[in-house]
């Protein structure tokens, strides 16, 4: 039997690359329709992609088995308790909530329910991340000492650069990737985090394009973390970059977790450009969550997965405004 997906909201950029990964595996499923608080754009997408616009998202929650949500930030907590109701397997965009009361609730109605609630962290389906995290569990670094990583990107603008909406800046942005990351390849947590943030790049701009964490896991392990909007939009080649350095008592690992690519330079684009070769990580996290909406695997990156990203991006603001560490979990 086709697995049925329905898409609800396309205010995140992901959106996009998602539907186009649920296209791919058709036969496997089908995307039963798309739900969008802004009809306007709802339809118009709906119609590119060749899919129904279903007018409610209880409408669009009858005819699904799970759905993927990329609403704005805020919006997210309405959209997955109304899936929970209605038992549906969830994928939410990261980062899960604004803040830590709505993430818990989320969480919470979701384990009442029995339905499954998957994060959107497809950084984990990055081969060189896989690998790394591989030599790492087998012992070829020895002890891990210290880890340096950067997530820099293009400012996104819209409601992303709304803190209403979004929860923040470039640090909400970007710091849940790495630290999913880094969680994912340790096995630990985060006791303490120190950052520095601010406007750098787009003084027009009212939440942070810029930040740097120091943050410090369970076992002494300290790593640091540039988060921030510092690539130019029209130059250049693509979003942005995740890359980690881990050092052990053994050795050392660099991961660039997007260098599969070739550089082109294109004269008609006047500018270098990278095409890919490699991993497509929204691929793997989509068949991943296919699998969870077939009963095959519980959640691999799970709502508690996705809280302990956010508080160590909100414990970043609260350094932020104390300029002292702010030691995690947060009360």
């Amino acid at each position: 039997m086709t697995t049925r997906i329905g898409l609800i909201s396309f205010a995140h950029l992901h959106a996009h690359s998602y539907a186009a990964q649920l296209k791919k595996l058709a036969g496997r499923c089908e995307i039963s329709g798309l739900y969008d608080d802004d009809p306007a754009r709802g339809r118009e997408i709906a119609s590119q992609l060749g899919i129904s616009f279903i007018e409610t998202c209880g409408g669009l929650l009858d005819a699904s088995d799970g759905v993927v949500i990329c609403s704005e930030n805020s919006k997210h907590k309405d959209f997955v308790l109304q899936a929970a109701e209605a038992k549906k397997t969830i994928l939410c965009e990261k980062p899960i909530s604004t803040n830590l009361t709505d993430a818990r609730i989320m969480i919470d109605a979701c384990e009442k329910a029995g339905a499954a609630l998957m994060i959107a962290f497809p950084c984990r389906f990055s081969t060189p991340v896989f690998r790394a995290k591989q030599l790492i569990q087998d012992g070829k670094l020895g002890e891990i000492i210290g880890m340096k990583g950067t997530n820099r990107g293009t400012m996104p603008g819209g409601w992303f650069v709304d803190k209403a909406l979004s929860g923040g800046g470039a640090v909400i942005d970007h710091t849940v990737h790495v630290l999913d990351v880094w969680r994912w390849i340790l096995g630990r947590e985060v006791t303490s985090v120190y950052a520095e943030m601010g406007t750098q790049f787009y003084p027009e701009l009212s939440v942070e394009d810029a930040g740097t964490l120091s943050l410090e896991f369970e076992g002494g392990i300290f790593a640091t973390l540039d988060t921030s909007w510092s690539r130019p939009n029209k130059s250049f080649p693509t979003w942005g970059d995740v890359t980690l350095e881990i050092v052990g008592e053994k050795g050392s690992i660099t991961v660039d977790a997007f260098n599969q690519k070739y550089d082109v330079y294109n004269n008609d684009a006047v500018k270098a450009e990278w095409t890919y070769w490699g991993d497509d990580i929204d691929f793997g996290l989509i068949q991943s969550f296919l699998n969870v909406v077939e009963g095959k695997t519980p959640s691999p990156i799970t709502g508690n997965d996705g809280l302990k990203a956010l508080e160590a991006a909100l414990g970043a603001y609260r350094s932020a405004e104390t300029g002292q560490p702010t030691a995690l979990p947060l009360a």
